[in-house]
């Protein structure tokens, strides 16, 4: 992230205002239930601090308790009106867990956003499609890796799996965040980790955002693992219609690398998520079946969300990002 973003209302701004001071207590915010905008993109600052950082913020901030009284209150907020939105799945026997998911994954109603880019879209969409996706992709799969230490036996071995090809196999150069890096560099985008961040809408944010709190708190790691298994169940054919887009375009082989790699991981990913990580672990602990199934559901209602800003704004002739992005210098 180059600069902090602009705040977009009361807990934002007060959160900017104490991070770029030596770290101290916070004072309190006022308990007022922040809007949708302030809510996630302060969200989302609290968790970067748990990643790479924010610039120009101490280190230290990032266990300051009266910091994370205040994540806790935006976390409480997220999570509710997630659970309002997504109702608890009804139960199943834990080894059809892998069924329900692929249920789950075939009962999505939201609107094909990658048919969109693979059939219609213009450059200037699939830009700023890009510039959604950098706020996880180029940190792709850190999320979900908070997860690891509190797997065990096979599931964590499955996520160990499909973890390895996220990060390149050890090589650094076909890391899937380097990859992207390098989609968003062929488009004339700025590649730099966060440079967007204060373009991008609460329903980008908050697909973020899910994965951070599902990841950073362990009572929910049957949701996290519930996310990743549809996750990379339905990801393979989606990225083949984002490269096909980008080839529609004109682009070659360095733009659409990171899509085609996905194409082939994310099929051979799908049975392990499935069967080894999410019905591994509903069969090592049943109760957590119903966790599992409602990550899996989160996700889906908040990529829809995501899906229809988009199209909604695209078709209005409008942009989909809070202002126009810069171009990379060429």
């Amino acid at each position: 992230m180059i600069s902090l973003p602009a705040p977009r209302g009361l807990v934002s701004e007060c959160l900017l205002a104490a991070l770029v001071e030596p770290v101290h207590s916070m004072p309190e915010v006022p308990p007022v239930v922040p809007h949708e905008e302030d809510l996630h993109l302060s969200l989302y600052l609290c968790y970067e601090l748990h990643y790479r950082g924010l610039p120009g913020v101490d280190a230290e901030w990032e266990w300051e308790p009266s910091l994370l009284e205040l994540r806790r209150r935006l976390e409480r907020s997220f999570e509710a009106d997630l659970r309002a939105r997504v109702p608890a799945p009804a139960l199943v026997a834990p080894d059809e867990v892998d069924i329900a998911l692929r249920e789950i994954e075939r009962g999505d109603t939201a609107p094909s956003l990658s048919r969109h880019l693979a059939r219609d879209a213009d450059g200037e969409q699939f830009r700023e499609f890009l510039i959604h996706r950098s706020a996880y992709q180029l940190k792709e799969a850190d999320p979900h890796s908070w997860g690891l230490p509190r797997l065990h036996g096979r599931p964590k071995a499955a996520m160990v799996e499909i973890q390895v090809d996220e990060y390149g196999a050890g090589n650094a150069d076909r890391m899937h965040s380097a990859l992207f890096a390098r989609t968003m560099e062929a488009m004339n985008l700025d590649a730099s980790y966060g440079a967007y961040v204060g373009l991008l809408p609460a329903p980008t944010l908050a697909t973020v955002n899910l994965m951070s709190l599902f990841g950073l708190h362990r009572r929910l790691r049957g949701s996290l693992v519930g996310h990743l298994a549809l996750f990379e169940m339905s990801s393979s054919v989606p990225n083949r219609r984002y490269a096909d887009g980008l080839r529609r375009l004109g682009y070659g082989p360095v733009a659409t690398d990171f899509f085609d790699e996905h194409v082939v991981a994310d099929a051979v990913h799908e049975s392990v998520a499935a069967v080894d990580l999410a019905g591994g672990l509903a069969q090592q602990d049943p109760a957590l079946t119903g966790d599992i199934l409602w990550g899996a559901l989160a996700l889906r209602e908040l990529e829809g969300r995501f899906a229809e800003h988009l199209l909604d704004a695209w078709a209005s002739g409008s942009s989909s990002l809070l202002a126009a992005p810069e171009m990379a210098s060429a």
